[in-house]
């Protein structure tokens, strides 16, 4: 119990750095979502061509996440982010049907990445406020989540533009990757 406790009290006072990557088709909403936990406002954004990185303060934790462009040409350049992520925020865009299927397959194939296998899982369904947007329960069916199970993983409903579930998945990932960092 003291050991428990000790762990604890440690993770109060200890700011805890986490490399996050966030990845997902052009368009999904992957920079708005950066934007909005950086700076708490939207910035009108045009596609990534390269890479965002920045350092979002969340409770204790400092999270830098990389926000890598999900054109289908930079998609194979993904793989070089990899190393050292301890989180993977797959973003996708909840009211684009036509394209569901390839993020689909294209988290399944970041998933079967060995350099990830220890990262855990976050998709935010982006967009839920549209009227044509997939629902979770849907959109957690459509990409294949209940076949997970070697991972941990949480889908969460969101919306980048009022900021909407995005501090709540930041929450679930910040309490899953401590708590299997730190044994609890």
């Amino acid at each position: 119990m003291g050991q428990v406790f000790t762990k604890l009290f440690e993770r109060l006072l200890c700011r805890k750095e986490l490399r996050i990557l966030m990845l997902g088709l052009d368009a999904a909403g992957k920079t708005t979502v950066l934007f909005k936990l950086k700076l708490g406002e939207v910035i009108n954004t045009v596609p990534t061509i390269g890479f965002n990185v920045d350092t979002v303060e969340y409770k204790n934790i400092s999270f830098t996440v990389w926000d890598i462009g999900g054109q289908d040409k930079i998609r194979p350049l993904w793989r070089h982010y990899f190393h050292g992520t301890q989180g993977l925020i797959f973003v996708v865009d909840s009211n684009d049907r036509n394209r569901i299927a390839e993020a689909r397959d294209e988290l399944q194939k970041l998933l079967n990445e060995d350099q990830l296998q220890d990262a855990v899982l976050l998709v935010l369904a982006n967009k839920q406020d549209l009227p044509n947007a997939v629902n979770v329960a849907e959109m957690r069916q459509q990409l294949g989540l209940d076949l997970i199970h070697q991972r941990k993983w949480y889908i969460q409903s969101t919306c980048a533009i009022t900021g909407e579930g995005i501090y709540e998945g930041l929450q679930w990932l910040s309490t899953n990757i401590d708590s299997r960092d730190s044994g609890i």
